[in-house]
C-alpha cells in the first residue's frame, strides 16, 4: 500500500508492494532523498505504531501522556498498552487476520470478554481475562478460516485454551 511505501516497511502484516515498488510513492518517490533529521526519523516512527495498531492520533497522544505519568520506561509501557487493546489481542489470537478485521469484529459484537459482549475496540484487556467469540458467531466463515489455520502458540504472553 502507499502507507507501505512511503516508510519502506511492511505496516500492514505480508505486502507485496515493496517486492515490485521498493521507493516511496508519488511523483518524485523514485528520485534521491535528502537524509532524514532526528525529528522526521522520531515522527516516522510514531507514525509507523498509529498505523500499525489503528490508533488515531488524539487517541495516541493519550496513551501516551498515561504512559508517561506511570513509573517505568514511557516507550515500553506505551507498547504495552497498545497491545492490551481488545482489537489487538484478537488478532494476536488469530481470531481475525488482520487488525482492521479484529476491529471490525469487535465493533460488530462477535467477541466476548469474561463471557460479556464488548464492542470497544480500545477496551483494555487484563492479565487473566477470558477472550471469546459469541457462540452465534462462531459459524461466520472469516472466524471459522481463521481458527482453523493458526498457529495459538505464537506469543507467550497469550494463551489459547
Amino acid at each position: 500500500t502507499r502507507i507501505a511505501r512511503k516508510f519502506g516497511e511492511a505496516i500492514f502484516g505480508a505486502d507485496k508492494v515493496l517486492s515490485k515498488k521498493n521507493y516511496p510513492p508519488g511523483q518524485h518517490g523514485n528520485n534521491r532523498r535528502r537524509k532524514t533529521s532526528e525529528y522526521g526519523v522520531m515522527l516516522a516512527e510514531k507514525q509507523k505504531a498509529k498505523y500499525t495498531y489503528g490508533v488515531l492520533e488524539k487517541q495516541f497522544r493519550n496513551l501516551f501522556e498515561k504512559a508517561a505519568s506511570m513509573n517505568g520506561i514511557t516507550g515500553e509501557i506505551l507498547l504495552q498498552s497498545l497491545e492490551c487493546r481488545l482489537d489487538n489481542v484478537v488478532f494476536r489470537l488469530g481470531i481475525a487476520p488482520t487488525r482492521a478485521a479484529a476491529r471490525q469484529l469487535v465493533g460488530h459484537k462477535h467477541i466476548t470478554v469474561d463471557g460479556k459482549v464488548v464492542n470497544i475496540p480500545s477496551f483494555a484487556v487484563k492479565p487473566g481475562q477470558l477472550i471469546g467469540v459469541r457462540e452465534r458467531s462462531k459459524s461466520l466463515e472469516v472466524i471459522a478460516n481463521s481458527l482453523a489455520g493458526f498457529n495459538h502458540s505464537k506469543y507467550p504472553w497469550l494463551e489459547w485454551d
